[in-house]
C-alpha cells in the first residue's frame, strides 16, 4: 500500500490523527524500524546530533556532541622532516628515482592525528507493544523525526535556538504510556540518577585513539589523571503530563502517562583547539545543565515551533520540483524501483536531503561537517570521522553558497583559520618557508602536519600538501556570491595571502626555465615508472598548478579591491608567468602528472587533474575549449574504466559533465549514485571491506552536482538550466544563489525555460545567459549571447523567455 493508504489504516487518536502524508514531497518514511545505525535518520542542530532507529520494543537515540574527540593539543611537526626535503627533489628532478623519493617522504610524516568519538545511547524500552501499524519519517521541512505505532507517536529534532535533543512520546487515544529509559555510552562513563527525573552520564574521552585502519595492540588508551582526556556529559530530564515518574540506579521508568518529554543537553571539556581539554568538572556540569534547565522552563508546543522556524529560515529559501513522484511507496522501496523506473522527484528529495544535512552539521559557532557529518557510533570510525582535507571536507561545502546556506559555510572557515595559524609553524618546520600549509588530515585539535606515524602512512596521501590553496578557494568563493567586502578584508585575504606566501616558497626551478613543486602528488592515486614500478611522489601535478594558478589570481584580485601589497601581487604575477603549462597525454586526455605515466588504477576514484574543471573555473567549454575537451577525455577514460566507484567520486563526475554542459551523461551519473552509492535513508556511501559506510560528502557532493545542472554562474555569468537531462521535461527550482549576490528562479516546460527570476543584493550588470537556443523577447543579447541586464540593490526582476 501507498503511504497515504497505510496512514489511513492507523488507529484514529488524539496523538495520531491528522497524520496525513505531507504534501511537499519532502519526508522519508519506512515501514519499519532501522536495522542498523546506517538506516536511523538523523537529526541535528550542528553542535549536537542523534540518530533515530524507530524501535517498536526498544527505541535507540545514538548521539553526538560535536566537540567530543580523543586527545588534546601536541607536537606534531616533525623536527627532522625539512632535513629530508633537498633529498626528495634531487631523487625526482636530477634522478627521476621516484620510488626512493617515495621512502624519503616517509620521512616528513608526523602522527596520526585523533578520532571523533560518539557521546551517548539513548534506550527507550516500552511495555505496549500491541498492533502491527507502524510508520516512521523524517520530515525535511521541519526537521523531525517521528515514530508513530499503534500505541503511541514519538517526535524528534534538535533544537538550534534552545541547544537541546528533544523526545515526545504521545500516547493514542485511550492508551497509557509506560516505559523505561537508560542511557549509556561505548566511551568511558558512568550514569547515575539525580532528583526524581534526571538522568547525567559522565565519562572521559581517550586520550589516544589510533586511525581504524592501524592495526595495534592498544589503539584505545585512556588515561584516569587530572586534566588528560576530555570530561564530557549528557544530561536527561522527562518530564511527565499525567502518570508518574519512578527513578532506579541507572533507569527512570515512566508509568501511566499521557505524555512525555524527553529533554537531552550535553557539554564537553573542550576549550579551544589550543588548549588542554582540561575544563573542570563541575564547569562541564553547568554548561550541560544551563541549557538543559532553561528548556525545561519552554512547554514542548514552544520549543517545537522555536526550532521549526528556526530550521525552516534556512531550508525554505531553496525549493525544486522535478515532476509528480514515479512512485508514492515508502523511501527505501522507491530507492529500489528507481534503477528501473526513473523517478526525478525522488533526486529532487536527494537534493533537498543534502541541503538538510548540512544545516543539522553545520551551522555558525559549530564545529565544520566532518566525513559523517555530526553523526557517529564508534570511537575508532572510519578514517577516524575527521576532516579529510584532500577533497572530501571541501565537497562537503560545495553546496553552501550555490544552495543558499551561507551561514552553514562559517564552520569551515573556522575551521581553516585555526589550521592557518598551526600551519605557520608547520610550513617552517618541515619546508623552510613563510605562510602556512596544511596536509591530508585534520582534526579538532587542527593538526596541520603530514599524518602516517612517523614513516608508516603512503605518501600518496600522507604527504600531499595543498590543501590550503584548496580550502582557500571556500574563502574567496564565499566572497564571490556575497561581496561582502569587510569578510574579504578581515578574514579570506590573510588566509590566502599567507597560503599565497607558503605556495610562493615551495616553488623551485625545473631546470628547465620554469618553476615547480616538489615532492608533487596527485591525492591517492600511484603511477608507474618507466620500469613499470608503482611510485607516488614527482614534480608539478596537474593539479597543484592549477590550485596555484587559482590561488596567486583570488589573491591578487583580493590585493587590487583591497589597495594593499603592489608587491606581493607583482610577485605572484611572476610565479604566475614562469608555471608550466597544462600538457595533453597520447589519448588526448588532460595529463594527471607532469609526464604521461601511466596509472596502477585506471578507474582510481580521485579526479584531481580535472580541479580546473570543476569546482575550479579555469577550464570552460566556451573560453578554453580545448582544454575542456581534454578534461573531457580524462573523465571518459576514469569511467571507462570503472571509476567514480564511490559516492563522493560519483558526485564529482555528474559536476564535471554538468559544467561540461552535458545533461544526459549527468543525469546517467545521478541515477547510478543512487543505484550504486545509496543507502536506504539516503545516506551515501563508501565501499569497506565486503560492506559499506556512511561517509556524508557524497550526499553534499550531490545536490551541489544538482545545482550546477540548473544554474551556473562561474565563467562570470549567469547560465539557466546549462545541463537539464530530458527526463527533467518540467520543472521549477527557487532560490538558488548565483556568484554577485544574486538568487535566481527559474521555470521550465518542455524542456525550454519559460521564465526566470532575480533577486539581485547589489547595483551594477548582471550577464544572463539563457539555454541553448533560447532567448529573452524584447530584449538583445550581446555578440557572446549573453544579455547585459542593469540590476539595482534590492530589486526584483522577472523575464519571459522564448
Amino acid at each position: 500500500m501507498d503511504r497515504r493508504q497505510f496512514l489511513a489504516a492507523l488507529p484514529a487518536s488524539a496523538a495520531l490523527r491528522g497524520q496525513k502524508a505531507s504534501g511537499h514531497g519532502l519526508v522519508l518514511w519506512y515501514q519499519s524500524p532501522a536495522k542498523d545505525w546506517t538506516e536511523a535518520l538523523p537529526v541535528g542542530n550542528g553542535r549536537l546530533g542523534a540518530m533515530v532507529f524507530g524501535g517498536i520494543v526498544t527505541e535507540r537515540l545514538q548521539l553526538n556532541e560535536d566537540t567530543l574527540w580523543s586527545g588534546f593539543p601536541r607536537e606534531w611537526n616533525n623536527a627532522d622532516a625539512k632535513q629530508h626535503l633537498a633529498e626528495v627533489r634531487r631523487l625526482v628532478l636530477e634522478e627521476g628515482n621516484y620510488t626512493a623519493a617515495d621512502q624519503v617522504c616517509r620521512k616528513m610524516q608526523g602522527p596520526y592525528n585523533q578520532s571523533y568519538q560518539p557521546l551517548a545511547d539513548v534506550r527507550l524500552q516500552f511495555a505496549d507493544t500491541e498492533g502491527a501499524a507502524y510508520r516512521r519519517e523524517l520530515d525535511l521541512d521541519t526537521a523531525i523525526a517521528s515514530v508513530m505505532t499503534a500505541g503511541h507517536r514519538r517526535e524528534t529534532f534538535v533544537s538550534f535556538p534552545d541547544q537541546v535533543i528533544v523526545t515526545r512520546v504521545m500516547a493514542a487515544e485511550g492508551k497509557q504510556l509506560t516505559f523505561r529509559i537508560a542511557m549509556d555510552s561505548p566511551v568511558k562513563s558512568a550514569a547515575t540518577v539525580e532528583g526524581e527525573a534526571t538522568l547525567v552520564l559522565r565519562g572521559k574521552a581517550p586520550v589516544h585513539v589510533d586511525p581504524n585502519y592501524f592495526r595495534s595492540d592498544n589503539p584505545i588508551r585512556y588515561d584516569d589523571a587530572e586534566g588528560k582526556g576530555m570530561r564530557f556529559e549528557a544530561r536527561l530530564q522527562v518530564l511527565v503530563e499525567g502518570g508518574s515518574v519512578r527513578a532506579g540506579e541507572e533507569w527512570l521508568h515512566i508509568a501511566e502517562a499521557k505524555a512525555a518529554t524527553i529533554l537531552i543537553s550535553a557539554a564537553t571539556g573542550f576549550r579551544g583547539y589550543k588548549q588542554m581539554p582540561d575544563l573542570p568538572a563541575q564547569q562541564v556540569t553547568d554548561a550541560a545543565a544551563k541549557h538543559l534547565e532553561a528548556a525545561a522552563r519552554r512547554k514542548y508546543a514552544d520549543l517545537r515551533a522555536r526550532h521549526v522556524a528556526d530550521h525552516q529560515k534556512l531550508f525554505r529559501r531553496v525549493s525544486l520540483d522535478l515532476g509528480p513522484a514515479a512512485s508514492a511507496l515508502p523511501t527505501d522501496q522507491r530507492l529500489k524501483l528507481a534503477k528501473d523506473r526513473p523517478d526525478p522527484q525522488l533526486l529532487a528529495l536527494y537534493f533537498q536531503y543534502g541541503r538538510y544535512l548540512l544545516i543539522a552539521s553545520s551551522r555558525p559557532g559549530s564545529q565544520p561537517a566532518n566525513l559523517q557529518g555530526i553523526w557517529n557510533e564508534q570511537v575508532r570510525p572510519p578514517w577516524s570521522s575527521n576532516w579529510t582535507i584532500n577533497i572530501n571536507t571541501q565537497m562537503n561545502y560545495w553546496h553552501a553558497e550555490t544552495c543558499n546556506l551561507a551561514e552553514c559555510h562559517q564552520p569551515l572557515f573556522d575551521l581553516i583559520e585555526g589550521l592557518a595559524e598551526n600551519g605557520r609553524t608547520t610550513a617552517q618546520v618541515n619546508y623552510g618557508v613563510e605562510g602556512w600549509i596544511a596536509h591530508h588530515n585534520a582534526d579538532l585539535w587542527r593538526q596541520s602536519a603530514p599524518v602516517g606515524n612517523y614513516g608508516m602512512g603512503s605518501p600518496t596521501w600522507a604527504n600531499w600538501n595543498m590543501s590550503a590553496a584548496w580550502l582557500c578557494a571556500h574563502v574567496w568563493e564565499h566572497y564571490l556570491f556575497s561581496g561582502d567586502e569587510e569578510f574579504l578584508r578581515r578574514r579570506a585575504y590573510p588566509l590566502l595571502k599567507g597560503a599565497a606566501e607558503c605556495c610562493l616558497g615551495l616553488l623551485i626551478p625545473d631546470g628547465e626555465g620554469q618553476l615547480t613543486t616538489c615532492p608533487s602528488i596527485s591525492t591517492e592515486n600511484v603511477f608507474l615508472t618507466p620500469e613499470g614500478k608503482p611510485a607516488e611522489v614527482s614534480a608539478g601535478c596537474t593539479m597543484d598548478l592549477a590550485l596555484l594558478r587559482e590561488l596567486f589570481a583570488a589573491t591578487t584580485e583580493a590585493a587590487k579591491r583591497l589597495g594593499v601589497d603592489e608587491a606581493f601581487i607583482a610577485r605572484l604575477a611572476a610565479a604566475i608567468e614562469k608555471l608550466p603549462p597544462y600538457r595533453k597525454g597520447a589519448r588526448g586526455q588532460l595529463l594527471e602528472w607532469a609526464k604521461d605515466f601511466k596509472e596502477r588504477e585506471p578507474q582510481h576514484r580521485h579526479m584531481s587533474h580535472l580541479y580546473p574543471l570543476y569546482p575550479g573555473a579555469e577550464f570552460t567549454p566556451r573560453r578554453t575549449p580545448e582544454w575542456a575537451q581534454a578534461a573531457r577525455r580524462s573523465l571518459e577514460l576514469r569511467l571507462e574504466a570503472g571509476g567514480a566507484y564511490t559516492g563522493w567520486s560519483r558526485a564529482w563526475s555528474i559536476g564535471l559533465w554538468a559544467r561540461l554542459l552535458e545533461g544526459e551523461q549527468a543525469w546517467e551519473g545521478l541515477n547510478k549514485l543512487l543505484e550504486l552509492s545509496t543507502g536506504p535513508n539516503l545516506f551515501d556511501t563508501h565501499p569497506a571491506g565486503r560492506g559499506w559506510i556512511f561517509q556524508i560528502d557524497g550526499n553534499f557532493g550531490g545536490a551541489a552536482a544538482m545545482a550546477e545542472m540548473l544554474v551556473q554562474s562561474h565563467a562570470g555569468e549567469i547560465h539557466l538550466l546549462p545541463a537539464l537531462p530530458k527526463a527533467w521535461r518540467n520543472g521549477t527550482v527557487r532560490g538558488l544563489r548565483a556568484r554577485g549576490n544574486v538568487e535566481v528562479d527559474v521555470a521550465w516546460t518542455d524542456g525550454r525555460a519559460r521564465e526566470v527570476t532575480l533577486r539581485s543584493g547589489r547595483d551594477g550588470t548582471l550577464k544572463l545567459r539563457p539555454p541553448q537556443g533560447q532567448s529573452f523577447p524584447g530584449r538583445t543579447l550581446n555578440p557572446d549571447g549573453v544579455l547585459d541586464l542593469p540590476v539595482a540593490r534590492g530589486r526584483r526582476y522577472t523575464l519571459r523567455l522564448a
